[in-house]
């Protein structure tokens, strides 16, 4: 059996039910979700973290510029940590429309490359046609079909 009571001196459970009294007032848990389709995006955030497993991995924030879903957010999260995962990471990163060269040597080497891709996307003004989907296996799918520049 759990002891349950451990998590309330790991967490700060004041704060929490703050945090659910403010959740409830702003109803937090309305926002509808972003169906597949095609969308035109920036890119609002993109970095290499950890995940809650404490495994790498790529973290892509894109924001919806145009139609019913503007300034929705669809989240890219792929963990790194079998080599199919940073090929898919590394198709995505290529698709982006910088010219850097992409590849992985080292977790250190790659978490500067994705900063770097993400100043040249800034600093370019590059915004997409994101194909968002979802494969056979009912997971999300994200594929930069445009690149549009300044």
């Amino acid at each position: 059996m759990t002891n349950w009571s451990k998590f309330d001196k790991e967490f700060d459970t004041k704060g929490l039910q703050e945090e659910i009294k403010e959740a409830a007032e702003n109803d937090r848990g309305g926002y509808e979700d972003v169906p597949d389709g095609d969308y035109e995006v920036s890119v609002e955030k993109l970095e290499l973290k950890e995940s809650r497993k404490g495994d790498p991995m790529l973290s892509v924030w894109f924001n919806i510029l145009d139609g019913k879903f503007t300034n929705s957010k669809i989240f890219m999260n792929q963990v790194l940590t079998k080599g199919f995962q940073i090929h898919n990471a590394n198709e995505l990163l290529r698709s982006l429309g910088t010219d850097l060269d992409i590849k992985f040597d080292s977790f250190a080497q790659y978490a500067e490359l994705i900063d770097d891709v993400f100043e040249q996307i800034d600093a370019d003004g590059l915004e997409y046609l994101l194909d968002y989907g979802t494969n056979k296996k009912g997971y999300n799918t994200f594929k930069i079909k445009e690149v549009y520049s300044d």
